[in-house]
């Protein structure tokens, strides 16, 4: 599976130049970290989010993480899984209960996070990298959707434009949610 991520990375064309200096560090990671898939790795691993849309591609789902205390997409560790896709579908599905279907298989965002040193079920953990890859996928809205509580307060469909507006991240929003629904929006009429 490895394989199948350096091939994915190798084809992906990225949106702009975040995404093309991101790409090379996880090219470079992939080469070099002993294991990148697992948090054994405190100075980077990879992680997988989802942006996950509704049917006409006007809605975001989104969960308010205590972690962050801010609404956020769903995504997680890859923890010694080397199929990403598989990771983003699983979260997905932890944190909201729904049943999303990628829209397509492909890569659709790359990005390096950067995540504070913090307290996680009793334990410091340091400071360090999400090298994370994000898949667009799609659910269906009127299917009943759940909380998480050891992870989320709240589970919502928004707008667009509206979680933009609600989330309390900047940088997040600055550089990765509205890159999201710019690319969402240039491939809206071929995707949804």
């Amino acid at each position: 599976m490895t394989r199948d991520l350096l091939e994915a990375l190798n084809a992906y064309i990225p949106w702009n130049e975040q995404e093309d200096r991101d790409r090379r560090i996880m090219l470079a990671a992939l080469s070099a970290l002993p294991d990148p898939f697992t948090r054994d790795n405190e100075i980077m691993h990879f992680t997988a989010s989802s942006w996950i849309v509704n049917r006409d591609c006007t809605k975001v789902l989104m969960a308010y993480h205590n972690l962050y205390n801010a609404w956020a997409w769903t995504g997680g560790h890859a923890d010694g899984d080397r199929d990403l896709l598989a990771v983003a579908l699983r979260e997905a599905r932890e944190e909201t209960g729904i049943h999303a279907k990628p829209v397509t298989e492909s890569i659709f965002s790359l990005e390096t996070l950067t995540v504070d040193g913090h307290e996680k079920r009793g334990r410091y953990v340091p400071s360090h990298l999400h090298l994370n890859v994000t898949y667009l996928l799609q659910a269906d809205e009127s299917e009943e959707i759940r909380v998480k509580a050891d992870e989320n307060a709240a589970v919502r469909w928004f707008a667009l434009s509206d979680a933009l507006a609600n989330c309390s991240e900047p940088w997040m929003v600055k550089r990765v949610y509205s890159k999201l629904n710019q690319k969402l929006g240039s491939f809206v009429a071929s995707l949804c």
